[in-house]
C-alpha cells in the first residue's frame, strides 16, 4: 500500500508539473513608462498581446492570437491614442480612450506606394512614431500618418456638412449622415490623399511632412521578445 501511495505521489506531482509547463509564458514585451506596458503570452514570441496601466487600472486585450512584435524602431509618448503595430504592419489595433478598448485601423485604399501599393512591404519600414494622439509609420518611400486627434465638428451630427465642388463643376457634400473615416482610423500618405474626399475634412489638412520631434521619451525604442521565455 505504502509503495502504491507513493506511486500516485509521483504520479500526481509529474501531472502538476506537466500541466504547469503547458502553460504559455507571459512576458512584457514594450514598456511606454514604468506603469504602462505590453505583455505577451504564448510560446515561441507568438500569441496574446494585453495592455496594462497600472495608473488607471486598465488591463485589456490588443490582440486574442497569433501576434509578433514589430521588430522596428518604436517610440510612443502618446496616451490618450495608443496604435500597435504588428509584424509585416498589414494594419493597426488602435485606441482612442487610454487603452481600454481597441479596434482595428488600416490604411487607406489607394496607390499610396510607388509601385501603386496600398502599403509599404515590412523591409520598407523603418519606424513608427505615435505622439501627440497621431501615429506616424516612416517607410523608405513614403511617410504614413492617422489624421490630427479630432473630427471635423461640420460632419458630426447637427453639423453643417462640407460642400465642396467636384472637377466637373457639379457641388457635393460631405453630411453628417455619411461622415467617413473617424479620426486616428485610417493611415495615409500625403501623396494618397490627393484626390480623396476625406482631403476636406479639418483633420486631413494641414499635416506635416516629417514625423514631428519627441524629446524626453523614457520608454522602450523597440519591442523585444525572449524566444526561449517558459522552456
Amino acid at each position: 500500500m505504502k509503495g502504491l501511495c507513493t506511486g500516485l505521489a509521483v504520479t500526481a506531482i509529474f501531472l502538476a508539473a506537466a500541466c504547469q509547463a503547458q502553460e504559455p509564458p507571459t512576458q512584457v514585451v514594450y514598456r511606454f513608462s514604468d506603469h504602462r506596458y505590453l505583455e505577451l503570452k504564448g510560446w515561441d514570441c507568438e500569441g496574446e498581446l494585453w495592455y496594462t496601466d497600472t495608473q488607471r487600472a486598465i488591463h485589456s486585450q490588443v490582440y486574442f492570437q497569433f501576434y509578433r512584435i514589430f521588430t522596428r524602431k518604436f517610440i510612443h509618448p502618446s496616451e490618450k491614442y495608443m496604435s500597435v503595430p504588428i509584424w509585416g504592419t498589414d494594419g493597426f489595433r488602435v485606441s482612442k480612450d487610454y487603452g481600454r478598448t481597441w479596434k482595428l485601423a488600416q490604411f487607406v485604399p489607394g496607390e499610396n506606394e510607388p509601385n501603386g501599393d496600398d502599403s509599404a512591404p515590412y523591409e520598407d519600414v523603418l519606424s513608427f512614431t505615435v505622439v501627440n494622439d497621431q501615429g506616424f509609420l516612416q517607410t523608405k518611400h513614403r511617410l504614413y500618418m492617422s489624421s490630427k486627434p479630432f473630427d471635423d465638428p461640420r460632419i458630426l451630427p447637427g453639423g453643417s456638412g462640407i460642400k465642396y465642388r467636384l472637377d466637373s463643376g457639379e457641388m457635393d457634400e460631405i453630411t453628417p449622415d455619411a461622415p467617413g473615416w473617424s479620426w486616428g482610423m485610417v493611415y495615409f500618405t500625403q501623396e494618397g490623399l490627393q484626390g480623396k474626399v476625406m482631403r476636406r475634412e479639418a483633420n486631413y489638412q494641414d499635416l506635416p511632412d516629417k514625423v514631428p520631434e519627441v524629446k524626453g521619451y523614457t520608454g522602450w525604442d523597440h519591442m523585444w521578445c525572449d524566444m526561449d521565455a517558459g522552456r
